[in-house]
C-alpha cells in the first residue's frame, strides 16, 4: 500500500551488522521483559500480601485497562516522533520501576498507583516492539520474513513467561509471596539496556509539516487506521478474539481450584501453557499446511478458546481441565502472528507505531469493559462465567472473522 507524505531520511543506513544485530537483541527483550517472576503467584499475591477481595482484584484491572487504553496510542506516537528503541527501553524500565513500587507496601492506594505506571510501562513497549522488528526487516530487504520473525518473538516471550513462573514460584515458596514481584523488576532492568544498545532502523518520516508536532502524528496515525477498510477488518478479528482468550489467563487459576489441583502445582500448569505456546508457534509453518492455509488456522483458533471455555464450564475433572485451559491459552494467546505480515504490509513505516498501538488499545478497552461483568458473574458462580464468555467467543469468532484472502496473502 502506497505510503502518505513521506519524506524518506536524509541520515545515512546504520550498518547492516547493527540491523542484524537487532533481530538477537529483540529475542533477547522479549524473554526478559516477560520474565514476570509474579505471573504464577498473583492471586496469592494480591490475597495474601495485598489482603484484597476478588472485587477489588478486578476492580485493579479495570483500573489497569484504562490506563493502558489512554496511553497506548500517545506512547505509540512517543515511539514514531523519538523512535522505537527509545519506547521499548524507556518502557522496559518503567515496568521495572512498577514492580518495586507494586511490592513495597501492602496498601490499595501504592497498588492503585503501581498499576497504572505498570500500564504506562507496557503501553511504551506495545506496538513499538513490533514496529522495530518490522522496520528493521524492512531496512534489510526481507519484509518477508515477518510472520517467522514475529512467531520467533511471540516464542520468546512465552518462554520468559515460563522462566518467570517456574523461578516465580520458587521464590514464593522460599521467601514469600511478596518477593517474586520485588525480583522481577531485575530482568527487566535488562531488557531496557539492551533496548536501549539496539540500532535504530532508517525509516519514513512525517514530512515537515506534520512532525510540527505531538498531536498531530497521533492525529495522522489514528486517521490511517479510520481510513483503511481492509485494516480494520483485520484488526477486528484479531481484537475480537484475543479479548476473550485473555480472561483464561485470570479463569484458570479459580478452575484449578475448583477441581481440586492444589495450590503448588499451579505454577506448572502456568509454565505448561507457555511451553505449548512455544511448541505452535515453532511450528507455525505445519499448522499452516495441516490447517490448509493461514486463514484457515486462525479460524481454528478463534473457535478453539470459545468451545474450551464451554467444556470447563460444565467438567469437575481435573485432567480435562488442565488440557483444556492450555488448548484455550494456546490457541487464543497464538494468533496474533498470523496476522502481522498482513496487517504491518497496510501501515505506512511514519505511523506504524502509532497504529499498532491503536490496535492493542482497542484489545485493551475491549477488555477492560468485560472485567466488570466477570466480576459480577464470578460472585455467582464460575462455571456460569465460563459457559458466558464460552458463548461469547462462538459470536465473535463468527461475526469477526476476517476473509481468507486478506489472512492468507503474501
Amino acid at each position: 500500500m502506497a505510503e502518505s507524505n513521506p519524506v524518506i531520511t536524509t541520515a545515512p543506513a546504520p550498518a547492516g551488522a547493527g540491523l542484524e544485530a537487532n533481530l538477537g537483541r529483540l529475542a533477547a527483550v522479549r524473554f526478559l521483559s516477560w520474565a514476570h517472576l509474579m505471573s504464577a503467584v498473583i492471586i496469592p499475591f494480591f490475597r495474601d500480601f495485598g489482603g484484597l477481595s476478588f472485587t477489588a482484584i478486578f476492580a485493579l484491572q479495570t483500573w489497569f485497562m484504562l490506563v493502558s487504553f489512554l496511553m497506548e496510542v500517545p506512547t505509540g506516537a512517543v515511539a514514531d516522533r523519538f523512535g522505537r528503541r527509545v519506547s521499548v527501553g524507556l518502557g522496559c524500565l518503567v515496568i521495572a520501576a512498577a514492580s518495586l513500587l507494586y511490592g513495597s507496601l501492602p496498601l490499595l492506594p501504592v497498588f492503585v498507583c503501581a498499576e497504572a505506571v505498570f500500564a504506562v510501562g507496557l503501553a511504551l513497549v506495545s506496538g513499538a516492539d513490533e514496529a522495530l522488528a518490522y522496520d528493521t526487516l524492512k531496512a534489510l530487504g526481507r519484509e518477508a520474513e515477518a510472520p517467522r520473525l514475529m512467531a520467533r518473538l511471540e516464542a520468546c516471550k512465552l518462554a520468559g513467561i515460563v522462566a518467570g513462573a517456574l523461578t516465580g514460584s520458587l521464590v514464593a515458596a522460599a521467601l514469600g509471596v511478596r518477593w517474586p514481584m520485588l525480583l522481577q523488576s531485575l530482568p527487566l532492568l535488562g531488557a531496557g539496556i539492551l533496548a536501549l544498545g539496539m540500532t535504530e532502523p532508517p525509516r519514513a518520516r512525517a514530512a515537515a509539516s506534520e512532525r510540527a508536532g505531538y498531536l498531530r502524528l497521533l492525529s495522522g496515525g489514528l486517521e490511517h487506521f479510520r481510513s483503511a477498510p481492509e485494516l480494520r477488518v483485520l484488526a477486528l478479528d484479531q481484537v475480537a478474539c484475543a479479548t476473550v482468550a485473555w480472561l483464561v489467563i485470570w479463569l484458570y487459576q479459580l478452575q484449578l481450584a475448583r477441581v481440586g489441583i492444589p495450590l503448588a502445582a499451579f505454577g506448572l500448569v502456568h509454565a505448561s501453557m507457555g511451553l505449548a505456546q512455544v511448541a505452535f508457534l515453532a511450528r507455525l509453518p505445519f499448522f499452516e499446511r495441516a490447517a490448509r492455509g493461514r486463514a484457515r488456522l486462525a479460524r481454528l483458533t478463534a473457535l478453539a478458546p470459545a468451545l474450551s471455555l464451554l467444556a470447563l464450564s460444565a467438567t469437575t475433572s481435573a485432567g480435562l481441565s488442565v488440557m483444556l485451559i492450555i488448548l484455550a491459552a494456546t490457541a487464543g494467546l497464538g494468533r496474533p502472528p498470523l496476522f502481522s505480515g498482513a496487517i504491518n504490509r497496510r501501515i505506512p513505516s511514519e505511523r506504524r507505531a502509532t497504529v499498532l498501538s491503536a490496535v492493542s488499545a482497542a484489545r485493551t478497552l475491549a477488555v477492560a469493559a468485560l472485567y466488570p461483568s466477570v466480576g459480577a458473574l464470578l460472585d455467582r458462580s464460575l462455571p456460569v462465567t465460563l459457559a458466558f464468555l464460552g458463548g461469547l467467543g462462538l459470536v465473535v469468532a463468527a461475526a469477526a472473522a476476517a476473509p481468507a484472502r486478506l489472512i492468507d496473502e503474501t
